[in-house]
């Protein structure tokens, strides 16, 4: 897996579970992440120290990982998409075509 593929599977899991971090997990991983700040530049900004803020960078991704490891939220969204997208190519009857409408909504 290239660091790219890395990165979007990091944000999904961080899409599905970020609300079970804490404000601090979710204020560095955001900075980092969607940001693009480096790690100097957020240690400077909660005045903590860069180890500090990288360590805290790896626990909350490895958080994320176990999270999915025992959850498998993320795993289940992508199998419940892929699945809505076939029966959406096998079928023409409108009926079930508005009720899988329906479904994408509550996502």
């Amino acid at each position: 897996m290239d660091i790219l593929d890395k990165s979007i599977e990091i944000n999904e899991l961080y899409d599905v579970y970020q609300d079970l971090l804490t404000k601090k997990q979710k204020e560095y991983f955001e900075s980092y992440y969607y940001n693009d700040f480096s790690i100097t530049e957020i240690s400077d900004n909660f005045d903590v120290s860069r180890n500090a803020v990288h360590d805290q960078l790896k626990k909350t991704v490895q958080k994320l990982y176990d999270y999915e490891s025992k959850l498998q939220l993320r795993k289940k969204e992508k199998k419940y998409n892929t699945i809505l997208t076939n029966i959406k190519k096998l079928t023409d009857n409108q009926q079930i075509l508005e009720l899988i409408e329906e479904l994408e909504k509550v996502e």
